[in-house]
């Protein structure tokens, strides 16, 4: 996911914004149709009170999502709080006796076989996400059209091709935004 984030509105099939949640909150304020805003990097639809307007919409969305920040801890004594958790592994001997023996110990070993492993698998993650966004999203806006499922089957497919094909017949600016969505790095 980018550092900014980005959301689309739509008034029924026609895209009327998009760009950061202020800017969508404008131009969603002055529409009375079916209104829908997305978030771009989740799919997920976002709720706003525009009955105060844009700016009071933006800041009641923020103040519901934001996450609660908790206070800075106060220093104490002993080793600094660095976020980690202790949890149980259970390994065969024969693993613990090879953790053992290792440079480090344990626990750093687990730690560099675990952030190998999440790099290893960053692609396929990420295209994991992008295929269930893409589909959240056709759920919403296209999910009474001619050829949705054909569309996800070849969007779960991986068939790129295909995919453009079947939702050409849908209006242009949901299949522009769903290509677009096919196509954008996230993380």
């Amino acid at each position: 996911m980018n550092d900014t984030q980005t959301f689309t509105a739509f008034d029924g099939q026609r895209q009327i914004a998009h760009g950061e949640l202020a800017v969508v909150a404008a131009a969603a304020c002055a529409t009375s149709g079916q209104l829908l805003i997305l978030e771009d990097s989740t799919g997920q639809t976002v709720e706003l009170d525009l009955r105060q307007g844009p700016e009071a919409a933006v800041t009641g969305y923020r103040a519901r999502t934001e996450p609660a920040r908790e206070p800075p801890a106060r220093p104490g004594r002993g080793r600094p709080k660095l976020g980690v958790v202790a949890r149980e592994v259970t390994l065969l001997p024969r693993h613990w006796d090879w953790l053992a023996a290792q440079p480090g110990g344990a626990s750093a070993v687990l730690r560099r076989l675990v952030e190998e492993a999440r790099k290893a698998g960053a692609g396929p993650e990420q295209a994991r996400r992008r295929q269930e966004t893409v589909y959240r999203v056709m759920t919403v806006l296209a999910g009474d059209l001619p050829g949705f499922e054909e569309a996800s089957r070849a969007l779960f497919a991986g068939d790129a091709g295909r995919f453009d094909g079947l939702v050409d017949a849908w209006p242009a600016a949901v299949a522009a935004y769903l290509r677009r969505l096919a196509q954008a790095p996230q993380d």
